[in-house]
């Protein structure tokens, strides 16, 4: 059974939920059909002051279920799926309250890369950060990269994305990837303080304030995944690729060309 995303608004302020728990929140085509609806109407809705993307269970969200991967039938190429699912997650930049996500357990591939294009993050101190793609013998493509490198450097991107290094709660707050770890029994209090404190200011300033913020890193994460979008599209029907998924299929060893 799939998955649902949840959206609930109570006065000023808005709930996403990853409800998908006993796959860590991971995430299929039809969830992210129910995220872009939701962001989409948040983007209509001016009462709306702030927003809380949460995720039910014991994960925030581990990325894409795996699971689903080819079994919803489509016309659309792979191209145009990318070019879909960019447009529905870049809805964020044009919703007028700032997002934040308290984050549990996993935060893992594409679904980590979304929190990161919001505004704040905090986490428990068990929370996992990884960026796996490239064992699995593609890259990440929903612009985390480019955020993760203006927050960190392209050292720890580097090590993050080529190894697919886990980074733990206390280097991710070292880092300026979240900006508070708290404990469990407290992180939705915590994000619905916030939240509440967003709520409380002028509603101008707020929505101005972010624009600024956003305007400091956005055209390089737009450039960012303008090249994702060419390089995993070209990925996914390279000569490596295609050895990579013989390579498991069959139980042997790659033989990899570079090409």
């Amino acid at each position: 059974m799939s998955g649902t995303v949840h959206l609930d608004i109570e006065g000023p302020i808005a709930t996403i939920t990853n409800d998908n728990p006993t796959k860590h929140n991971a995430f299929d085509d039809d969830m992210d059909a129910q995220l872009f609806a939701a962001l989409a109407e948040l983007k209509s809705r001016k009462d709306v002051r702030a927003i809380i993307w949460r995720g039910e269970g014991p994960s925030w969200s581990s990325g894409r279920d795996v699971g689903s991967i080819g079994t919803n039938k489509t016309e659309l190429t792979h191209h145009e799926l990318m070019t879909r699912g960019h447009a529905g997650i870049q809805q964020i930049w044009e919703i007028d309250a700032p997002i934040i996500v308290p984050i549990q357990g996993w935060a893992l591939g594409g679904s980590f890369q979304r929190a990161l294009l919001c505004d704040i993050r905090i986490c428990t101190p068990d929370a996992k950060f990884m960026l796996p793609e490239v064992g699995h013998g593609v890259i990440p493509d929903t612009g985390g990269v480019a955020v993760l490198s203006a927050m960190c450097g392209p050292g720890l991107v580097s090590d993050m994305v080529l190894t697919g290094r886990r980074l733990s709660s206390e280097e991710a707050l070292y880092h300026g990837i979240v900006s508070r770890v708290v404990d469990a029994d407290v992180l939705m209090d915590t994000a619905k303080e916030m939240a509440e404190r967003i709520a409380a200011s002028p509603m101008v300033a707020v929505k101005l304030a972010r624009r600024v913020i956003g305007h400091l890193n956005r055209p390089p994460v737009r450039a960012s995944m303008d090249d994702e979008l060419i390089f995993q599209t070209f990925l996914n029907r390279s000569d490596d690729f295609a050895e990579f998924r013989a390579a498991k299929a069959e139980g042997r060893e790659p033989n990899y060309r570079g090409s």
